[in-house]
């Protein structure tokens, strides 16, 4: 794992209030939380580490933290259940998981349990500090940035704000979920692969699982399309595309 502590190329990330960006780490490896709050202070941020289930679910609790680094295997629960008890009081929390690099059913079920990204150990920490990076600015936890609005037909999604709406109706989306929709809204009329969406969504092959996809595009549909003129459309053995209904 590289100890190198580069602040990450960039503008310095905070809150909208201004105040430091509060994460969360949960790793039973002493060593390994260390490195990540030096890591994640270098970049600016309030840091709070947990070594355990219980301790970390008290952590969110009087922290309410941005983000968190959570590492599936925990000596009293799994992350799965740490994240599902944080989301029972603080549903949009971005959570990244660390899992093993051999445990792809972990990295497969933790997506699907509704994490919004993973890394393999060993990793670099300026990876991890990247990922972070990006799934902050994602989930609307930074400081907003000058941006634009997208436009597909009756569909509209905000960039500063990160608001979605479709025929005037809000809708909420999850980190990742806003992700998937921002680039299929960049590509409009455009067919996108499973393997494109991987790429430029959650930034890595998913060793072939692109189930992870399917899923996230049923995700956006029961939200965008449910009671309305479908705007998602696949194309069997070619991949999915967004237009405007009707077109």
């Amino acid at each position: 794992m590289s100890s190198n502590t580069t602040r990450t190329q960039g503008e310095a990330l905070t809150r909208p209030d201004g105040t430091p960006i509060r994460i969360l780490a949960v790793d039973d490896e002493h060593s390994l939380t260390e490195l990540l709050s030096m890591a994640m202070r270098y970049e600016g941020w309030d840091v709070t580490t947990a070594g355990s289930g219980l301790s970390a679910v008290q952590a969110a609790r009087e922290t309410r933290p941005d983000a968190i680094v959570l590492d599936m295997m925990l000596p009293d629960f799994d992350g799965l259940e740490v994240m599902r008890r944080i989301r029972a009081e603080q549903p949009d929390v971005p959570v990244i998981f660390l899992t093993a690099r051999d445990a792809v059913d972990d990295r497969i079920n933790g997506l699907t349990a509704g994490g919004d990204d993973y890394v393999t150990k060993p990793f670099s920490l300026e990876e991890l500090i990247a990922r972070l990076r990006g799934l902050l600015r994602r989930s609307g936890a930074t400081a907003v940035r000058p941006g634009s609005q997208l436009v597909v037909g009756d569909l509209i999604l905000d960039e500063d704000s990160h608001e979605v709406t479709r025929g005037g109706d809000e809708i909420n989306l999850t980190a990742t979920e806003y992700e998937l929709l921002r680039f299929l809204m960049r590509n409009p009329r455009r067919v996108l692969s499973k393997a494109q969406i991987l790429d430029r969504v959650w930034n890595y092959d998913f060793g072939g699982q692109a189930n992870v996809v399917e899923l996230y595009i049923s995700y956006l549909r029961k939200k965008i399309d449910a009671g309305r003129e479908p705007m998602i459309h696949t194309l069997r053995g070619a991949g999915y595309l967004l237009k405007p209904a009707g077109a």
